[in-house]
């Protein structure tokens, strides 16, 4: 199978199996998504969405966070992991947006990028589901499977990204990247993996891998 013959299985196959894809974290606009995809940093999805409703109906806007004290916000975001260092970036970048954007989060990666807590996988998200650009965030999920298909060297997670958009049409990034992390926990983890559950990967798969896991 050439690589052009997997991309069109795989693209295939998932707009089959996930044709209507919903945003993984709960959020209202872009700030609350910011925030969101600021506490999910080793962190999961389910957990974060339990949190951040007590969260958000305490502060929903960046005047209402700075109201908060930082231990008050690590209090209620401890169970997600991390809170001391990301109730700190979440004030200090509260802070930021009402100093230098009036209050609204930035549509650019440079900006998103320099404030404090958020990285390039962060700003990716928040670029692609709360503005509508065409990114493509990679996740755990995306650079293991992309390894496992055989589309990259599974280096790391910028090698990742680098091979995903140089594949696949960007006119899919944002619907692509929600289907393959859906894909990855539902059919393809990282461990008890099943090659009867997983056919995508038994389709197009590196032969090094499939080898290994047979």
């Amino acid at each position: 199978m050439t690589k052009k013959e997997k991309i069109n299985f795989i693209i295939e196959n998932l707009n089959k199996l996930y044709p209507n894809i919903p945003v993984p974290l709960n959020h209202q606009d872009e700030y609350t998504l910011l925030i969101a995809v600021l506490l999910s940093a080793q962190s999961t999805d389910k957990r974060v969405n339990e949190i951040t409703p007590i969260l958000f109906s305490k502060a929903s806007s960046p005047k209402e966070m700075i109201r908060l004290s930082t231990d008050e916000i690590r209090k209620i975001i401890k169970p997600i992991g991390l809170s001391p260092s990301k109730s700190l970036a979440i004030h200090k970048l509260s802070n930021i947006l009402i100093e230098k954007y009036n209050g609204r989060v930035p549509r650019t990666f440079e900006e998103l990028e320099e404030l404090p807590g958020v990285g390039h996988k962060t700003a990716a998200v928040v670029m692609s589901q709360g503005f509508g650009f065409q990114t493509f965030p990679v996740d755990t999920h995306i650079h293991r499977l992309m390894y496992r298909w055989g589309l990259s060297s599974g280096k790391n997670v910028k090698i990742t990204e680098r091979d995903a958009k140089r594949l696949f049409p960007k006119n899919n990034w944002n619907n692509l990247h929600l289907q393959i992390i859906y894909y990855g926990r539902e059919y393809s983890p990282a461990r008890g993996w099943s090659k009867e559950k997983d056919f995508i990967t038994m389709k197009v798969g590196r032969k090094s891998f499939l080898k290994k896991m047979t």
